[in-house]
């Protein structure tokens, strides 16, 4: 697998992929400009990869969306918050029509990471929350509709990205646990939802009492003796990415191909720039002739061929995306969550808004809404006295609190920034990282994500026309 450099399938990219064989893409932002262009798009890659092909999308929810012309879903932990089975039935449904409406056939979700550590970098509200229980209950709720809707799952991150502190993206985590507690917690949902599952995402992470050498993706008795052999499964695995710093930094690019096909993957991730492609596919290409087993290789390209017949790669013209948008707006309302009993200011009312000027975009994740879009919003309810800051550190709490309104912070930044430990604002409205609400002192609002849905459901809350009755999916010491 494979990633392209534009929107469209230039003559160069396309001589690339027909020169090594290549079946199988993955899309980013950097791919996706309208609903037409996309469907082109996958129209062109179907035409140069081949009846088999198979075209990827983290289509996952929450900041884990791509397409900005579509209705947005919410994240896994709304879902899990609303802990509405039917309801995340739905909205996988809904995520499922959204990509069979332009040709893509794999969607690299639902995450079945069990969420454990509040500190976690990178996993957080994509989990559908920290009870093994509930992430297995709404997995297997997602995987029966994605089937249903033509689009091959992929869960992940196997065995388990939860209880991280350390974003693979950067470095390489370490997981220390026993065999008992990974059994109970972070390989429970995978375990148990393999029979329907028809792929399976390794993690770039060391499990010592799995394997004290290798990673997962890299390690044969993870993705062999425990998945294939122990557990019998029978889909396809997929490497993350193998541009991630915990294999890039370690392993180097195209070693790290060869060694997770010897470990037992079938499918090697080798996004980025052409020359890592190049670096992969010559290494694999050498290694099929001395090195790989090639009884082994035939399997795994079975298991690839049998994935994309099931799921084909065309666009159905006949779904609209736009259909869902009244689903995804209930969704997200639903999931809103109540943390140490909030009260809202008194509509019409002055208050003061404390925001990140322009949050970034970090790896995986997309930017969380600016102050100013959440200050024009709020100034539909309320009066708005906008305080921006740059870093939280660097917010002035008197000055925010010397006209004597009530003070509103809103945190909308992917990671938790120590600056916000004991803060004390008059009302927390939490618009991403969920765990905030752990570091600052006062009652919060919970909306586990910062789309227009989203700010859509926590303005109705602040009008008194919306409850929250989300149920907090993590434990608060």
């Amino acid at each position: 697998m494979v990633d392209i450099p534009g929107p469209t399938l230039d003559a160069d990219t396309a001589a690339h992929l027909r020169k090594y064989g290549v079946r199988s893409v993955c899309l980013f932002g950097k791919n996706i400009q309208s609903a037409a262009q996309l469907r082109t798009l996958c129209a062109d890659l179907r035409e140069v990869l081949g009846e088999d092909a198979l075209i990827a999308l983290d289509h996952e929810g929450g900041a884990i969306l791509r397409p900005d012309f579509w209705p947005f879903a919410p994240s896994a932990m709304g879902l899990g918050a609303a802990d509405d089975v039917a309801l995340t039935q739905d909205v996988s449904a809904a995520l499922a029509r959204q990509l069979r409406s332009v040709g893509i056939n794999w969607n690299f979700a639902p995450v079945l990471d069990v969420n454990v550590s509040p500190a976690n970098p990178v996993i957080g509200e994509r989990a559908f929350g920290a009870d093994a229980a509930s992430v297995i209950r709404h997995g297997r709720a997602a995987l029966a509709r994605y089937a249903a809707g033509g689009v091959a799952a992929c869960v992940k991150h196997f065995p388990g990205h939860g209880d991280t502190r350390v974003d693979s993206h950067l470095a390489l985590p370490r997981v220390d646990k026993t065999r008992a507690e990974l059994d109970a917690t972070e390989l429970a949902p995978f375990r148990d939802l393999l029979s329907v599952t028809p792929a399976v995402m390794t993690a770039h992470i060391i499990y010592p009492a799995l394997d004290d050498t290798h990673p997962a993706t890299l390690s044969r008795r993870i993705l062999t003796d425990l998945l294939r052999r122990e557990w019998g499964f029978e889909g396809v695995t997929v490497t993350d990415s193998m541009g991630m710093k915990a294999i890039d930094d370690n392993y180097g690019r195209g070693e790290a191909g060869v060694l997770a096909l010897e470990a037992g993957a079938d499918l090697v991730m080798a996004l980025g720039r052409r020359e890592a492609q190049v670096e992969t596919l010559e290494d694999i290409g050498t290694a099929l002739q001395n090195r790989l087993d090639r009884r082994e290789m035939g399997i795994s390209l079975e298991r690839l061929h049998r994935l994309a017949q099931q799921y084909p790669a065309e666009a159905d013209a006949s779904l609209n995306p736009l259909d869902d948008a009244e689903l995804f707006r209930r969704a997200w309302a639903q999931g809103l969550t109540a943390y140490r009993d909030p009260v809202a200011p008194k509509p019409g009312s002055r208050v003061t808004l404390i925001a990140h000027r322009q949050p970034a975009r970090e790896t995986v994740s997309e930017a969380g809404a600016d102050a100013e879009t959440l200050a024009r919003e709020l100034g539909q309810v309320y009066e708005v006295v906008l305080h921006p800051f740059e870093t939280p550190d660097g917010i002035d709490w008197p000055a925010a609190r010397a006209a004597g309104h009530p003070v509103i912070l809103a945190t909308t930044a992917r990671h938790r920034h120590p600056a916000l430990i004991g803060v004390q604002p008059d009302l927390h409205i939490a618009l991403y990282n969920p765990y905030a609400v752990l570091d600052v002192d006062a009652s919060a609002l919970l909306a586990y994500g910062f789309r227009p849905e989203a700010r859509a459901a926590v303005l109705g809350w602040l009008r008194g026309e919306v409850e929250a009755e989300g149920r907090l999916p993590f434990g608060v010491k």
